[in-house]
């Protein structure tokens, strides 16, 4: 692969990671630098890290996984998704990011970049430089987290309650996509 098909892939893999990061950016109202950079660096190291593993176990990872990604992204989202949906539904008054602890950020960092594990096996068949495409690859998928959360933050200015149900409606959106 040449640079650019390399940017190119990079900002495909990143797409999810934008969309899911605007969802988290609507939702949250405190700590925002701090929750932004936690999130778009765990979007980041998942997606250059997940061609690393396929890239050295070709075949193998991805031969037990490729039969369930589509499901196991879906399954995820839906989660994710309804759990946000019904959060907002409750006539309760906790805050907004008591739902985005870390064990959220790292099942939205496994759910953006199962894709990436086949990027890492077109890597190795190509012979493409690993550590340059996945530090490319992350660091794509970093800015473009930021730049979704902050687009996200940006739209505040809407009721809350229907800014989450927008934030889980793009997460089921994204597990209908993972189907297809």
């Amino acid at each position: 692969m040449t640079l650019i098909e390399i940017i190119f892939l990079s900002i495909a893999l990143g797409m999810d990671c934008l969309v899911v990061s605007f969802s988290q950016g609507l939702l949250v109202r405190f700590k925002r630098r701090k929750i932004s950079n936690i999130l778009a660096l765990i979007m980041g190291l998942f997606q250059g890290g997940m061609p690393v593993i396929s890239y050295f176990l070709t075949g193998i990872v991805y031969d037990y996984i490729a039969p369930f990604a589509k499901s196991l992204v879906f399954g995820i989202f839906m989660f994710l998704g309804g759990k946000f949906i019904i959060e907002a539904l409750k006539p309760d008054e906790k805050s907004h990011n008591t739902r985005l602890g870390f064990r959220v950020f790292l099942l939205l960092g496994i759910a953006t970049s199962i894709d990436a594990l086949g990027a890492g096996i077109s890597l190795k068949l190509t012979e493409t430089p690993l550590l340059l495409s996945c530090g490319i690859i992350a660091a794509g998928s970093y800015l473009m987290s930021l730049g979704g959360f902050w687009g996200g933050c940006f739209l505040k200015k809407f009721d809350t309650k229907y800014l989450e149900v927008c934030a889980g409606l793009i997460l089921i959106l994204l597990a209908l996509k993972a189907l297809l």
